[in-house]
């Protein structure tokens, strides 16, 4: 075993010194011909990406085309909507909502209610509304940091895949396990996002750097019991003259992450469309969405 665990770091250190020496390599040619400062710094940036978002062997295809066109649009269009909606309630149209939930921002169009559960826009729109400064600054930080990152490598369209299939599944499972709660935030996506980052350095660990691996898996393990911590007072701890808010977004776009996040963001330099992989984890998802509208339909106490 020890002889094995040798081979393992003597082959890690190997490649981490390949790497160092292609980087030098491909600055120097950069300077030869003139590149500029903008350019290899950009190529440096690219290259952090794909080591904290890429397992070993798709790195240098995604050097190869590595471009910001297009920009990070999806996260940072979503994060900017979702700070004006918290502006909007608490400057414009103040509910006293900056520590916790007040029961005035319970009449948004936005947030999704149990009552209105006919107006099938909220099982979306909640994520656009938040309980208080808490809340939004932990959601924005989380998707930003990550978020931004992922779409570089995976582009838009994939990243939005993954963001809004976790949180249609936070408000549909918030509707069958926690009926007659509230819900807001972008909890379901946010932490859809991190459920697919989380599995991928899981399976290629000793590809994305072992040690940073392990920081990386022990930060995302803390995020989720603080704001897990968060959510739980929201729902268990509110004051008697508030309104508990449901928690179980969190679960749901978790488990959307590991699956149909995990899928998309493990299929960088494939098709996704013909990976198996996807199909199965759309099936599954399409079939809990499908028993979730049913509950909602014939089954729900909320009606």
């Amino acid at each position: 075993m020890a002889a094995v665990h040798d081979l393992e770091m003597e082959s890690m250190n190997l490649n981490m010194g390949r790497e160092m020496k292609e980087e030098l390599e491909e600055e120097e040619k950069m300077r030869e011909n003139g590149g500029g400062k903008d350019r290899a710094k950009s190529r440096k940036v690219h290259r952090i990406v794909s080591k904290w978002m890429l397992p070993e062997k798709a790195r240098g295809t995604y050097l190869e085309r590595a471009n910001c066109f297009p920009p990070p649009v999806f996260i940072i269009s979503i994060s900017l909507a979702e700070l004006a909606v918290f502006i909007y309630y608490a400057v414009w149209k103040p509910q006293k909502q900056w520590i916790t939930l007040d029961t005035g921002i319970l009449e948004s169009p936005f947030i999704y209610s149990p009552e209105k559960r006919e107006e099938a826009w909220r099982f979306i729109s909640y994520m656009l509304v938040h309980a208080g400064v808490q809340h939004i600054l932990g959601n924005l930080c989380m998707q930003l940091v990550l978020g931004i990152p992922l779409e570089m490598v995976h582009k838009g369209l994939r990243v939005g895949l993954v963001y809004l299939a976790g949180v249609i599944a936070g408000s549909l499972a918030s509707s069958i396990f926690d009926p007659l709660r509230y819900l807001v935030g972008a909890s379901g996506g946010v932490y859809a996002l991190m459920g697919g980052y989380f599995m991928n350095v899981l399976v290629n660990f000793q590809e994305m750097i072992p040690a940073f691996g392990i920081f990386r898996l022990l930060v995302i393990i803390l995020i989720i019991v603080l704001d897990m911590g968060f959510a739980l007072y929201r729902r268990f701890f509110v004051p008697e003259d508030g309104s508990p808010v449901s928690f179980a977004a969190h679960v749901a776009g978790g488990f959307a992450g590991m699956s149909i996040g995990y899928t998309v963001f493990s299929c960088f330099d494939k098709a996704l469309l013909k990976d198996p992989r996807f199909w199965i984890a759309i099936a599954a998802y399409l079939a809990c969405v499908l028993f979730a509208v049913f509950f909602n339909i014939f089954l729900s106490p909320a009606n």
